[in-house]
């Protein structure tokens, strides 16, 4: 749920001050031209600092009396500009009050019920390289933005993941507060793309312990720590610096295997890398009569390529993993 853009309370604030020094400065300058119409009970004469005071206490409703209008002229002045000048005084501040109560209570309000039906969403963690580019990769197969919530302790993140149409949340997500705060309990699968594996191991030990159902999946930078994420919770983990070595020399022996590959890897277009169940239909069926191109079934915690006799017959239970050509999902 992307978050409107509203000036900040500072700038308001600002702009509510200013508006009412200007109308202070207007009723000292109106009392000082008409100083002679005023009767001060302390020395019977106005200057002007006795006009700012009278201005002060006047436009703040207090009145203490010994500064009064004293002539027809001046009371009439009172009358016909000071009054509204003090009315306008009392809107402003007051204004400013209930605006931000208001604005607070609205938001409030609004992420309140957003929460009460966010069940099954996505959870994000880190809106740096990685994790803009999983949200685009699962976007492009149909996940809703409304049903992404991307936690980064970085506010600048946070503001570009609002502004991409996700809903963020600023914060370290090492500290199960921030992650309650984003719903983890409810999520269906979370995708930790920190900038330290030290910092992911952690978040993905929370995360586990908060939502035990929930798929995680998460990005290393070194291989050695990916034995620590898988411990810590994790249910797939990705080694980028071995994936970009591997595919470096990939595109020294084979440049067009790279381009197939990176392909396979942009969702959302050209040809997918897509898993699905077994239907009914292909139970008892060999891999080579199944629709499409087989290239692994996914049976229980193994993994057979499509040419290992035992991948043969399809079971009621496995899962295929397919390469398939598909068009971009368009946002409604």
């Amino acid at each position: 749920m992307a978050r409107r853009r509203t000036r900040g309370p500072l700038v308001q604030v600002t702009h509510r001050l200013s508006g009412a020094l200007l109308v202070l400065f207007a009723t000292v300058l109106i009392v000082y031209i008409g100083r002679d119409g005023y009767h001060d009970n302390a020395d019977e004469s106005v200057g002007l600092l006795d006009a700012v005071y009278y201005a002060t206490v006047t436009l703040s409703t207090t009145g203490y009396g010994d500064l009064v209008p004293q002539s027809d002229g001046a009371r009439l002045v009172n009358v016909l500009l000071v009054t509204p000048l003090r009315v306008l005084f009392l809107i402003i501040l007051v204004g400013t009050t209930l605006e931000a109560l208001t604005e607070r209570t609205r938001e409030e309000w609004r992420l309140s019920r957003w929460r009460s039906t966010l069940r099954y969403h996505t959870v994000v963690v880190g809106y740096g390289t990685k994790g803009r580019f999983a949200l685009q990769s699962l976007c492009a197969t149909g996940l809703k933005k409304e049903h992404v919530i991307v936690i980064d302790p970085n506010p600048s993140s946070v503001d570009a993941a609002t502004a991409d149409g996700y809903a963020g949340v600023v914060g370290d997500a090492t500290r199960s507060e921030v992650l309650l705060h984003a719903e983890i309990r409810w999520a269906k699968q979370i995708v930790i793309a920190t900038k330290r594996d030290d910092t992911a191991a952690l978040v993905s030990l929370s995360a586990r312990q908060l939502n035990p159902g929930a798929r995680i999946v998460a990005a290393v930078r070194e291989e050695e720590n990916a034995s620590l994420l898988r411990q810590s919770g994790a249910d797939s983990v990705i080694t980028s610096a071995s994936a970009a070595g591997r595919l470096l020399g990939l595109s020294c022996l084979s440049p067009g295997a790279v381009a197939v590959m990176d392909d396979l890897i942009q969702q959302g277009s050209g040809l997918d890398l897509v898993e699905r169940p077994v239907v009914k239909g292909e139970v008892g069926n060999h891999v080579r009569d199944v629709e499409g191109l087989v290239i692994s079934v996914l049976r229980g915690h193994r993994v057979l390529a499509y040419d290992l006799p035992e991948a043969s017959p399809l079971r009621l239970t496995d899962r295929l993993i397919t390469i398939a050509r598909t068009t971009p999902v368009r946002e409604t």
